[in-house]
């Protein structure tokens, strides 16, 4: 391990780990709690359960979000559910086995310790959010409901139909509007974070642009903790919010914090397909609908050629012209593996030809045989809120025909570098959510988003922040008026003023597009050493075009969403060429990176345990300038690495 990457990790029996931590971690006392300042940026599951549980026990908090209200955060489109190891099913399930899934379905590239840690707090969430009310799902008796996710083979996953994470962020924001009206949280609604202040070495503050009048505001605290997920809009179509984004995070990365696993992205394999040039975001169908949903392309090539001419339907392609391929490849698991092993498998039955649309990059999810098998009205309370959703979308109705999907970016696994702690490489930032790397290893299982950012919000980070605000609380309240906080506004407002006198023709979202275009080719489902170079060639081109030909409309002292789309972009360049260094580096193929070069004789990823077993954490080392990797070696104690096996 670098000496500049200290993970914390206890020693001693991995189910004893976390207590361990928990006894040495030093504690802050309730009077001195309130002479601290914590700023939490974000306000999806992870920032608002982490700043209303920072309230609660008695600290200042800052919490600041780009959009009206943190009960807008994209947190809300989560769908199908959250995991927890309560065995309701009677299954089999424990702690243990959804600690090992979760390291199975990562493909042996997280950590051992964190992994377990999560599926050791996770019933805790589930009383947690009982407790809120939060309307899970029941069954007649009264006890909560399950159902499965990929990658696993029992039922762990509590939902409220097709809106769990709307469910779970109404809870979370309840609790911050308590912490809010009791004085003990300020939140910040229409701030963006456009840089972090370091002050001898630590994070004391930020800076933020005020997104309605555009004033540059500067803000201080003893601790910053980033919650602003993932970077998956580089790609500019992905089935995020158009106004998720990754700047916060890489920000932090340019002042020192290390990005970790940045080409580790996912592909989530049920969304509906893209439909027109025009086209702005993508839309998820939730994973829960792989439970009872079959998929399949036809056996014939000339029922393909009559669907894209819509000469017949899907219900008139007789059982045995079915190419249920899932189920062929994987009998064990059938339609329930893990989202990049579908993802890969829809786009191989693609590229072969037997895509059902007219693009040819579209497989059928059938609900004819759950309607038969259940009834009409358990799949609708089940669900009839998806069914609803699809067909507003397509006009087609999925109670009459199959629903069409296709891959598409969903999630990222990488993120900033993050030790047992929470904490990044600069004392005092830490990192909650997607917007950390740290447990999700090559791909996340589905239902472990919502698992991971309530774990932290409620559970990890309140405690583990302590261990560095318990020598913090004799500080004074940082003064915003020294020289780091005057530069990095400075800073700040160069980078504005550059942009808005460029004055080009292009639009910032034409300019995005063509990224999204760079980065779907050559850093998609499938990468080789000659793609990624070109990849990294292709983006620091479009970004020198960028840089002379963009044009930003008015100005700043005023709602303008194109200059905030124009500061965003310019950080998915430097993302986007990272994930494509990151992703030459890794020639191996694991989880949702594969590699053209490194695969079996039946297209499975194909490991490299000997030489690619570690957390890769990039160093940045200034414009221009190639950045240091850094490399934690994984070491699994307490499990068997093995090839992943979905077959039997």
């Amino acid at each position: 391990m670098s000496d500049k990457l200290i993970s914390k990790i206890p020693e001693g029996p991995l189910e004893q780990k976390w207590t361990k931590r928990k006894s040495e971690i030093h504690l802050v006392s309730p009077n001195n709690k309130r002479k601290l300042e914590i700023i939490v940026v974000g306000t999806g599951l992870g920032g608002a359960s982490a700043a209303a549980s920072l309230g609660e026990l008695g600290y200042n908090v800052k919490i600041f979000c780009i959009s009206d209200s943190p009960r807008r955060a994209h947190s809300i489109a989560a769908q199908g559910g959250i995991n927890a190891a309560k065995n309701y099913q009677n299954d089999n399930d424990s702690v243990y086995r959804l600690f090992y899934d979760t390291i199975k379905g990562g493909d042996y590239r997280s950590r051992e310790a964190n992994v377990y840690r999560l599926a050791e707090v996770s019933a805790a969430i589930i009383d947690q959010c009982v407790a809120q009310g939060i309307p899970f799902a029941r069954e007649y008796g009264g006890y909560l409901a399950n159902r499965s996710f990929g990658g696993v083979q029992v039922s762990r996953t509590f939902y409220a139909r097709g809106q769990t994470g709307q469910q779970l962020l109404l809870g979370a924001y309840a609790s911050l509007n308590k912490e809010i009206a009791a004085g003990t949280v300020k939140s910040y609604p229409r701030h963006e974070m456009l840089d972090l202040v370091i002050v001898n070495g630590q994070a004391k503050g930020i800076i933020t642009r005020n997104l309605v009048t555009g004033q540059i505001e500067r803000f201080g605290a003893h601790a910053v903790v980033i919650a602003t997920g993932g970077y998956g809009n580089t790609y500019f179509l992905s089935t995020n919010a158009m106004n998720s984004n990754g700047s916060a995070a890489l920000q932090c990365y340019k002042k020192g914090a290390f990005f970790a696993n940045p080409c580790f992205a996912q592909i989530h394999p049920t969304c509906i397909p893209v439909h027109g040039d025009q086209q702005c975001k993508l839309t998820l169908m939730s994973e829960s609908l792989r439970n009872d949903g079959r998929i399949w392309v036809p056996k014939k090539l000339e029922d393909v050629e009559k669907l894209r001419k819509h000469q017949i339907k899907p219900s008139q392609i007789a059982e045995e012209d079915r190419d249920y391929y899932l189920e062929r490849r994987y009998p064990a698991f059938g339609n329930l593996v893990p989202r990049d092993v579908a993802s890969r498998a829809a786009k191989e039955r693609c590229d072969a030809g037997y895509g059902v649309n007219e693009t040819g990059k579209a497989v059928f999810l059938d609900f004819a045989d759950a309607i038969s098998r259940l009834g009409h009205k358990r799949v609708a309370e089940r669900y009839g809120n998806l069914f609803e959703m699809y067909e507003k979308i397509t006009a087609s109705s999925p109670w009459e025909e199959p629903m069409m999907i296709y891959p598409a970016i969903h999630y990222t696994m990488g993120g900033i570098w993050v030790d047992y702690d929470l904490q990044t490489t600069i004392p005092g930032l830490f990192a909650i959510g997607e917007a950390n790397f740290s447990d999700h290893g090559g791909n996340r299982l589905g239902a472990s988003a919502l698992m991971q950012g309530l774990a932290d919000g409620y559970f990890i980070l309140p405690i583990t922040i302590g261990d560095y605000l318990s020598k913090k609380f004799a500080e004074p309240k940082t003064d915003v008026t020294t020289k780091e906080f005057v530069k990095a506004e400075k800073d700040v407002q160069a980078r504005i003023d550059r942009l808005l006198s460029i004055k080009g023709t292009k639009t910032v979202d034409s300019i995005h597009k063509k990224l999204g275009i760079i980065m779907w080719d050559y850093v998609g489902m499938a990468r080789d050493e000659q793609g990624l170079k070109k990849a990294i060639k292709e983006i620091r081109e479009l970004r020198e075009d960028f840089y002379k030909n963009v044009n930003v409309p008015g100005s700043q002292f005023e709602f303008n969403q194109e200059l905030e789309k124009a500061l965003r972009l310019e950080d998915f360049f430097e993302i986007g060429e990272l994930m494509a260094r990151d992703a030459l580096n890794r020639q191996e193929s694991c989880g949702g990176h594969f590699r053209v070069e490194s695969q079996t004789e039946e297209g499975e990823a194909k490991r490299d345990d000997v030489n690619f077993m570690y957390v890769s954490a990039w160093e940045y080392k200034g414009e221009g300038v190639e950045p240091e990797l850094h490399k934690e070696p994984l070491k699994y104690e307490f499990i068997e690495v093995k090839t992943r096996n979905y077959k039997d």
